[in-house]
């Protein structure tokens, strides 16, 4: 990735997804409480305790991203000195870096105002420490939630840049749970005419389209430099992509096997608008 930004997304998921499985852990406890074995059995119970106080009715919309960053912050603290120690290592052996550090899930700017700054200086203090003058990197964060979206302008006075997080996004605008969705009611929806498509695999371009245009437009009014992408599955159907071309997006990122289906149809997608204003509603 010689002279490529590489952006890095800091830690999302929610926390019960980093710890073992609970139930598995209570059978284990109880077995060693039966058989009254002693041996390890404090440290399998209080960290039993620890999931049980981490647990979360819907995590999906609890303590995760932005988040757990305010609750939380050593995590990201720690994440983003690792970060800036590994690209300084890089610059002093010759390498071209540019970092571009996401925080996800962003729902307001008194969050970026919050937890930004402290990254910002942690960066600066790596930097100093290691003895680089000058380092290309960013900050910007992860467009997921509709209100991110409404409040484009206010958000890119700190972002740098946005990537639309596509998969949340459509879940927190249709008020779905994609796993629940998909393996109950979507087919259904599809088959009786309800929805055109599967919204978790083709971009609905009349609502979350219309709420990533609104942040592309509203962000770039406040910084016309703002860099914008997507990610998730929808960075490798094509369709998807045309709209992201369409409504001004830099990038659209995906999984490997789907790189080569994204170029073409991006490549489709600037000849057939071709010379068509930016950003204009299809």
């Amino acid at each position: 990735m010689d002279g490529y930004p590489v952006i890095i997304r800091l830690i999302d998921p929610p926390l019960h997804e980093f710890m073992p499985d609970e139930e598995a852990l209570l059978e284990e406890v109880i077995t060693m409480r039966v058989k009254g074995e002693t041996a390890g059995l404090k440290a399998k119970e209080d960290l039993l305790a620890a999931i049980r106080g981490l647990h979360e009715s819907n995590p999906m919309m609890g303590l995760r991203g932005v988040r757990l960053s305010i609750a939380m912050p050593e995590i990201v603290e720690m994440q983003v000195r690792a970060i800036f120690e590994a690209a300084a290592d890089c610059a002093l052996r010759g390498i071209v870096v540019k970092p571009e550090v996401m925080i996800p899930l962003t729902g307001t700017v008194k969050e970026l105002e919050w937890i930004q700054p402290r990254l910002v200086r942690i960066a600066a203090t790596v930097l100093a420490e290691k003895k680089i003058a000058k380092l290309d990197y960013k900050f910007g964060t992860m467009i997921e939630i509709p209100r991110a979206a409404v409040t484009g302008a206010e958000v890119a006075t700190l972002a740098e840049f946005f990537s639309f997080g596509t998969n949340d996004l459509t879940q927190m605008t249709y008020g779905y749970s994609r796993d629940d969705a998909e393996r109950n009611f979507l087919v259904i929806y599809v088959e009786q005419g309800i929805l055109p498509k599967n919204p978790f695999q083709t971009l609905d371009r009349g609502g979350v389209g219309k709420l990533m245009q609104m942040a592309v437009t509203d962000g770039r009014s406040t910084r016309p430099s703002l860099e914008v992408g997507i990610c998730g599955e929808h960075g490798g159907d094509p369709e998807s992509i045309e709209w992201c071309h369409i409504i001004g997006n830099n990038y659209v990122s995906c999984s490997p096997f789907r790189v080569p289906i994204a170029r073409l149809a991006a490549a489709h997608s600037a000849l057939k608008h071709a010379g068509t204003q930016i950003a204009e509603d299809k």
